[in-house]
């Protein structure tokens, strides 16, 4: 759009934005555009000369006035839109079309997730709305709990403060997993057909329903139970008595329904971090509200040390994922978060254990920048083993799933019950296994030392390349397509896998894979929810020497590895 396109635009967006805050905030840049202001004239383009696109995360942005932005304006036409397609698939079948929707503790969450209700009401769509904020499992769970045609989270997860998201679920054929083509690409048609109008035309009705508190004592019972299976408990529920835990919610939802799984489940409640336990939209005490980030546990760290902990929890604000933090004496904190990999083969290897033990046949099931150590754990025990695009929309369609995970700090340990990833029953799980271990006498490190001396080493390096220039990540994609490299580092590049026409297990997607002669491997993919570039590396070591040393020889290769990928990416 030309300058005066884009005042125009905005001017027209102001009357039919039914939110006073963002339409006071887009009359103030619009009058200093009009003033002459170039920076609120570059301020309305980024707003205004392109849309925030629905794909298969639905929605994800900066909450602000805008099309390019996350606002009320977006989420009734995103509702409509979503409304249209659930009328239109179920005209066939003449049943009603029904939607449950969920809200965390962000800001304009709530408010949100009524204007999604009110639309969808208004569209003759059974609407039914979570009781309170609540954990993104929660909603994911009663999706299938409710037999919902679809499911709504209104969520950014770990994205910053300012960010706000719309996550889809579909019911019936897809058993509550989120949206996959062609299914986004179709509801976004009809959004577009939607924006088209004015928002203040859509019909609304506050003829929705308000879910009972019993179908959160539902996913509580349904959650719980995941610990009172085989090798993860021994008889008496307080058998891991002793076992000191803290956990943190990191000022999400996670508090109150992890916290009563615990109980229910018959295991030690942690001791929670005080300055993080109840939902806050500005995260005060972290500077990005991800367990990954440096810093974000230091709390849990602190509060661990001080209460002679010996594991801590903490999940992410919608509780979708789960960090796991063991004592160690060689770092400065006293402790160390496991990387998502390192939790995925726990996890799934006692996952493995059970399927064994109950005479079990199915799939363990991991993404493709997800570590090969799950396949070797599958091999092991004679189940078979799914690679999958990376995201739970194709990790939780596995037939025949068993366990499934992302290093992203995302599991799914009770597929029958959720079909995402799920912090809560992740940490119910490891936190049976933990005091599982405690009564015998052993810790989470142990455990990992009996993994290496079983399966061999295996590590794990990530590169993250945060733009501000879009085209650059398209740019050292095209120039590692273009001119393959045919060394990364000491090691020879053996092949290069280029995933955009798909294979025959895997769709179509933005990924190269790397495979060295040495064993490790690299994946290259843009990031599908922020500005990323992500590079992820994998190396092996099986020699004969002990877990420790074989797994510092095998950090070696990855950190070697590593550091090449960023002298070629830097080139570009």
């Amino acid at each position: 759009m030309s300058d005066a396109e884009v005042v125009a635009a905005a001017r027209a967006w102001i009357p039919d934005d039914p939110d006073a805050e963002t339409r006071a905030e887009l009359q103030a840049i619009v009058d200093e555009a009009v003033a002459g202001s170039g920076e609120a004239v570059a301020d309305l383009h980024s707003r205004f000369d392109t849309r925030l696109a629905f794909g298969t995360a639905g929605l994800r942005g900066e909450i602000a006035a805008g099309p390019n932005r996350m606002n009320r304006v977006l989420v009734a036409q995103a509702a409509a839109g979503l409304a249209a397609y659930l009328v239109e698939q179920a005209a066939e079948s003449g049943v009603t079309p029904s939607v449950v929707i969920g809200y965390d503790g962000r800001t304009n969450s709530q408010v949100f997730a009524r204007d999604t209700a009110e639309v969808m009401a208004g569209a003759g769509v059974r609407a039914v709305l979570l009781p309170r904020l609540l954990p993104t499992p929660v909603l994911a769970f009663a999706v299938r709990h409710l037999k919902a045609s679809a499911g709504v989270m209104v969520t950014a997860s770990h994205n910053p403060a300012r960010d706000n998201g719309y996550k889809v679920y579909l019911g019936g054929a897809d058993e509550g997993s989120q949206i996959v083509p062609p299914a986004d690409g179709l509801i976004a048609a009809h959004i577009d057909e939607v924006a088209r109008g004015a928002v203040s035309d859509l019909p609304r009705s506050d003829d929705y329903e308000i879910a009972e508190e019993s179908l959160v004592d539902a996913y509580v019972a349904a959650t719980a139970a995941v610990a009172g299976h085989g090798t993860t408990r021994t008889a008496g529920a307080d058998h891991g008595s002793g076992l000191r835990v803290v956990y943190t919610a990191m000022h999400g939802v996670g508090w109150q329904t992890a916290s009563a799984v615990f109980a229910a489940a018959g295991l030690s409640v942690p001791v929670s971090v005080p300055e993080q336990q109840e939902p806050d939209p500005d995260f005060p005490t972290v500077s990005f509200p991800n367990p990954e980030e440096p810093g974000a546990l230091d709390l849990a760290f602190a509060l661990a040390r001080e209460a002679g902990a010996q594991l801590v929890i903490a999940n992410d604000p919608d509780a979708d994922r789960l960090a796991i933090g063991i004592p160690d004496e060689s770092s400065a904190e006293g402790f160390r978060r496991l990387s998502g990999n390192e939790v995925g083969m726990l996890l799934g290897w006692t996952a493995a254990e059970l399927a064994a033990e109950s005479g079990l046949d199915g799939a363990l099931a991991a993404s493709i920048v997800s570590s090969p150590a799950l396949k070797a754990v599958a091999d092991a025990h004679g189940l078979r083993f799914a690679e999958t695009l990376t995201g739970f929309k194709w990790v939780s369609r596995v037939p025949g799933l068993l366990f499934g995970y992302e290093e992203a700090l995302g599991y799914l340990v009770n597929p029958q019950t959720v079909r995402d990833k799920d912090g809560i029953s992740a940490a119910t799980f490891a936190l049976a296994l933990a005091q599982r271990l405690h009564a015998e006498g052993r810790t989470i490190a142990d455990r990992l030392d009996e993994f290496t001396e079983r399966f061999g080493a295996y590590a794990s390096d990530q590169i993250s390349i945060r733009v501000t220039d879009l085209d650059r990540i398209s740019r050292i994609m095209a120039a590692l397509r273009a001119e393959p490299p045919a060394h990364v580092g000491d090691a020879v590049v053996v092949r290069i896998d280029d995933l955009r026409e798909g294979s025959a297990t895997l769709p179509p997607s933005d990924v190269l894979r790397i495979v060295l002669d040495d064993g490790s491997r690299v994946m290259v993919r843009p990031s599908g929810t922020e500005p990323k570039l992500k590079i992820y590396i994998d190396a092996f070591d099986d020699g004969d020497t002990d877990a420790a040393a074989r797994r510092a020889a095998a950090q070696s290769r990855a950190d070697a590895v590593g550091a090449a990928m960023r002298v070629l990416t830097d080139a570009v």
